[in-house]
């Protein structure tokens, strides 16, 4: 059997790299160890950034249907104080940034909706084992849970197979960066029957227990789903802290165990890793595999998800032929300065959820307390100007800022738009799945080459106008504007992307060349877009060299 791309794990990474390259027609095998889902809940939120991501696959809807939206998150105090609150109520992306979910309801849809796609296959049940790589290609060993033994041969392996990742120990690939020593108990819950949830409605927000006795986390989920975190002191074993009568006693803190069933209780500890190494010639490495992150900003699996957006597009890419190695190898270049930054963001929470000296508690408090009388640090607290941004810097493919803070290599926002028949969608909807060149208030082609412009055409461009709102031309004596062909227009409904551009010193009359997973790769008058299309070509490259 012969493929395009073997993805070895089907966690959330693995769906979504599935989704994103069958969407594209590509062949795709999906190898996961485990004859069915693990079952529990083990990621629970996830951002508006991968809410976009879902919805390039067309999910994002229907996943946000089972999901708790714009919960505001809280660290309180040991006698439930609020301390400090994280609410984000603007939507950049598109969609909320905070969205709370139950990972078997998650995982279950996306399963079933690769169906869509008739050249992706799942096998469950088989263990990838053994692979070999060639100049054309991967030839991978899996073994069924019956012992037997088969290969599938492909162009590219794609290791998405967890912190304890096969993939990544044949490669002989290591990880750097921190174990943590503290455990902390996870016990996850359901409520028993209808009305049992009210047990849970004197805890409607996501908290932070900045208890030094007992520092605690407080999760909700969609029906009647709850998870609580609680920190081991030391003294305290795996072996007494996962007793049902252990357990009981932590619940009784927040809520009346009887009302819910105990679906899981696990002593876990946590790491912060990074691999050495995301590629070995065909064979790359994306979400725990690449990268391993502590839970507590919830980034673990958006950063996987992250990771498969850039890679999709450059595998199709590299796939059709259209771009050379170059392309592949800036997978780990641009993922891996993120995926750092959440991971030490999410070491800087633990440490301040999990203070429990006197001196480390009382400099938390007071940090917290001067944030609070701060307005403008309160806010910048509740907005999350505290998360890092999704941001490929200079040297990155295709950044090369044309002044120092420009806004080359940032994610461009995604605002709701009005198209010319009147409908409201959202941007991407108008920008597609390959690059874009979007013009402020003019045709961005018309000042193009022939040659520029058959380039763009071979990668499926979209061609997109983008006026304020109420701006978009009149007709005049009966006679309608005229939209030239190929072209879409539409209105920036409440000016989120004609702000972000004037933000970024992006002048009115400009143009802008985003790329496939919606990164801003350059922008320019309409004269100067022909050097800048030149360089992305340069970049890519005329064809697939080997190495």
């Amino acid at each position: 059997m012969s493929v395009d791309v073997v993805i070895s794990g089907l966690g959330p990474t693995g769906l979504a790299l599935a989704h994103l390259l069958g969407r594209r027609g590509h062949r795709v095998v999906v190898l996961e160890r485990e004859p069915e889902f693990y079952g529990h809940a083990r990621a629970v939120y996830t951002d508006d950034e991968c809410m976009r991501i879902f919805q390039s696959a067309n999910l994002a809807t229907e996943l946000q249907a089972k999901m708790l939206l714009e919960t505001p998150c809280q660290w309180v105090g040991p006698h439930g104080e609020v301390m400090g609150q994280y609410f984000p109520t603007k939507r950049p992306f598109g969609w909320p940034v905070v969205n709370f979910f139950y990972q078997p309801y998650l995982e279950t849809s996306l399963a079933e909706h690769l169906a869509r796609y008739p050249d992706v296959h799942v096998h469950r049940g088989r263990e990838l084992t053994g692979f070999e790589q060639d100049e054309d290609g991967v030839t991978v060993t899996h073994q069924g849970t019956n012992g037997d033994t088969s290969t599938v041969r492909a162009r590219y392996l794609i290791g998405a197979d967890g912190g304890r990742s096969t993939v990544r120990t044949l490669l002989g690939i290591s990880m750097t960066g921190k174990n943590f020593p503290e455990p902390w108990l996870v016990v996850d819950l359901v409520s028993k029957g209808p009305g049992t949830g009210d047990g849970l409605r004197h805890l409607p927000y996501f908290n932070f227990h900045c208890d030094p006795e007992c520092p605690a986390v407080s999760c909700p989920q969609p029906d009647g789903h709850h998870r609580f975190e609680f920190m081991l002191r030391p003294g305290q074993t795996k072996e007494d802290m996962e007793k049902p009568e252990t357990v009981r006693r932590y619940l009784s803190r927040f809520v009346d165990p009887d009302r819910f069933e105990v679906k899981r209780r696990l002593v876990y500890t946590f790491n912060a890793l990074v691999a050495n190494r995301w590629r070995e010639r065909r064979v790359f490495l994306a979400g725990d595999a690449a990268h391993m992150t502590p839970q507590f900003m919830g980034q673990g699996m958006s950063s996987g998800l992250r990771d498969a957006y850039n890679l999709a597009w450059k595998l199709d890419a590299a796939l059709r032929g259209k771009a050379g190695n170059a392309l592949l190898d800036t997978y780990e270049a641009e993922r891996r300065h993120h995926a750092k930054a959440m991971i030490d963001i999410s070491v800087r929470m633990k440490q301040m959820v999990s203070a429990s000296t006197p001196w480390g508690a009382a400099v938390r408090d007071a940090v917290a307390a001067i944030i609070r009388k701060t307005p403008p640090l309160r806010e910048w607290v509740r907005q999350g100007g505290f998360k890092p941004t999704p941001t490929y810097e200079p040297g990155y493919f295709g950044i090369a800022r044309s002044r120092r803070g420009g806004p080359e290599g940032r994610l461009v926002p995604q605002p709701e738009v009005r198209r010319r028949d009147g409908r409201r969608v959202l941007l991407d909807e108008v920008l597609g799945e390959g690059f874009a060149l979007v013009g402020l208030g003019l045709d961005p082609r018309a000042e193009l080459s022939a040659s520029s412009r058959n380039f763009l055409d071979g990668w499926g461009a979209s061609y997109v106008t983008l006026f304020g709102y109420g701006e978009r031309p009149q007709g005049h004596r009966g006679v309608a504007h005229s939209t030239p062909a190929g072209l879409s227009e539409v209105e920036d409904l409440e000016g989120n992307m004609v702000r972000w551009c004037h933000k970024g010193d992006i002048p009115a009359g400009a143009t802008l060349l985003i790329r496939p997973d919606k990164f801003l790769y350059g922008v320019g008058k309409a004269s100067s877009l022909d050097p800048i299309v030149k360089d992305l070509r340069s970049r890519l490259g005329a064809g697939i060299t080997h190495h």
